[in-house]
């Protein structure tokens, strides 16, 4: 297949003005809202640890939810060519980030731990195994400059 090129397009809008815009660090709310067309808002923030709202979503838990949702698409998409049923699949994903002194930081590494459930009959070892084709494929995992680790575990 020839390569494709995809275009996404998402709309950021801050909503965190609290009457005098940005006069100090903590003069504003990093509230903001996430948005596409024909689809409900994310309501973001930054992490509470940079005076964030705790009850939204902030950029570096969106970032690991988008590696563990692109590695889920993956893989059940890769189970149901290989003739293998899944009928669970929660990811309990982990990253870690670096902040440093200046304020600058990066992300270290993330795993990703899918507990996957296959019906019975199916092939456990083959399942455990499209893990690792899951990870190929995956293109937020083909993106990153940072390790992405998975640690699944299959039952039946």
């Amino acid at each position: 297949m020839a390569a494709r090129q995809h275009t996404y397009k998402v709309q950021v809008e801050w909503t965190g003005n609290l009457g005098q815009g940005t006069p100090s660090y903590a003069a504003y709310s990093r509230d903001h809202a996430i948005a596409a067309p024909g689809k409900p808002a994310i309501p973001g923030s930054s992490d509470p640890l940079f005076r964030g709202d705790a009850a939204r979503w902030n950029p570096e838990q969106l970032l690991l939810a988008s590696l563990s949702t692109c590695h889920q698409l993956w893989y059940l998409h890769l189970c149901a060519v290989a003739g293998i049923s899944v009928t669970e699949y929660r990811d309990e994903a982990e990253a870690v980030m670096q902040e440093d002194a200046d304020g600058s930081g990066r992300f270290l590494r993330a795993v990703l731990r899918p507990r996957v459930a296959i019906a019975a009959g199916g092939d456990a070892v083959k399942a455990a195994a499209l893990h690792q084709d899951a990870h190929r494929y995956c293109f937020i995992a083909n993106s990153v400059s940072f390790p992405v680790e998975c640690e699944p575990d299959i039952t039946l």
